[in-house]
């Protein structure tokens, strides 16, 4: 099934490339910075495309044989992830994604190399990216509506989308909020399963269902599934975020310590940490001039306190979790599903 899924995914990746390129095209006419836009925007487009693939895994796995059908609506996963990204890097103030200057930091680059002052680019560059992602979103929803489906499965595909975003966005409010308050105060699981798990597994998996005209009990097994494998997803993302190599993840490991994030891996810590590994911790989350040598003594303390060992098990928990959930499912989706869930939870970037 496997293979199936990759050769799916070429035409995934080749229509994107299209979609993008056409509507650069259009924007041309419109004013080159409308275009200029649109080409920032497909340099973001990219990565794992775990979002697509489980859309395909699904509908594949499920008995579903048409891909002019399938291939659109897993490009609309990628494209409303990287309209996610796009928003998010705006909300951290992160000018790199996957080591590359994202739509804000080449544009502030642009303009800096024209001579633009610093103050004028930043603000240019945090719209441009307001934008770019705002376009990301309704080109999702386009890819689909321009799919060759029947109208009550694009409608059905449609309203994963919104809820997709409905869901996210709740989640990052949370997220952002937290900030501010104690770490443990916010349920940094629910913010896990609101902000990444819906969006990232559920619904791709769910859109794939929907166009294989799956039975309640597929869906029920698939949502189950994604909602654990999704949190655990967050679980490894944040730990990748502060202890991963930025030379494999393209990410600082200083970003989410500055902007003090509350995530289960800090709550762990704050709640074993005895009271100068607190202090250690509530001195240096959140300190927008952190250094790489406190940013290193916050790490040393999440090692120390065991916090590191019990967010790997409550990762484990998820992923067995998840397995159990796919045993209604055909052999070759569960298998595969299965595969990807260790994968998932066992990369470096």
């Amino acid at each position: 099934m496997a293979s199936a899924v990759d050769q799916a995914m070429g035409r995934v990746r080749a229509s994107g490339v299209l979609y993008v390129e056409g509507a650069r095209r259009r924007a041309l006419a419109l004013d080159p910075r409308a275009a200029q836009l649109w080409a920032d925007l497909g340099d973001q487009v990219g990565g794992k495309m775990l979002r697509p693939r489980l859309t395909l895994a699904a509908y594949l796995g499920l008995g579903g044989d048409d891909l002019d059908a399938v291939v659109p609506v897993a490009l609309a996963q990628e494209i409303l992830h990287t309209a996610m990204l796009v928003h998010d890097d705006v909300l951290d103030h992160d000018d790199v994604r996957r080591g590359r200057p994202n739509i804000a930091g080449a544009t502030r680059a642009r303009l800096a190399a024209e001579g633009v002052a610093p103050e004028v680019a930043r603000a240019q560059g945090d719209a441009a990216a307001l934008l770019g992602g705002d376009l990301a979103i309704a080109a999702a929803v386009d890819v689909v509506l321009r799919a060759p489906l029947a109208p009550a499965v694009a409608t059905e595909v449609v309203g994963l989308l919104v809820r997709s975003i409905h869901t996210t966005v709740a989640g990052e409010l949370l997220d952002v909020a937290a900030s501010s308050e104690l770490p443990g105060r916010t349920d940094a699981l629910l913010v896990a399963e609101l902000k990444t798990a819906t969006y990232t597994c559920v619904v791709p998996l769910l859109a794939g269902a929907a166009l294989a005209g799956a039975s309640a009990e597929a869906r029920d097994a698939l949502t189950t599934y994604g909602l654990h494998m999704g949190v655990a997803f967050q679980l490894v993302d944040d730990e990748l975020g502060v202890l991963g190599d930025p030379a494999v993840t393209g990410k600082s490991v200083l970003s989410d310590l500055r902007e003090g994030k509350r995530t289960h891996l800090v709550a762990l810590a704050h709640a074993l940490a005895d009271d100068a590994q607190r202090r250690t911790l509530d001195a240096h989350l959140g300190r927008p001039d952190l250094d790489a040598t406190d940013a290193a003594r916050v790490c040393a303390v999440l090692r120390a306190t065991g916090a590191v060992d019990a967010l790997h098990r409550e990762v484990d928990a998820r992923v067995a979790a998840a397995t159990v959930a796919l045993d209604s499912l055909p052999a070759p989706l569960r298998d595969h599903l299965a595969e990807r869930a260790r994968t998932l939870v066992e990369r470096s970037a």
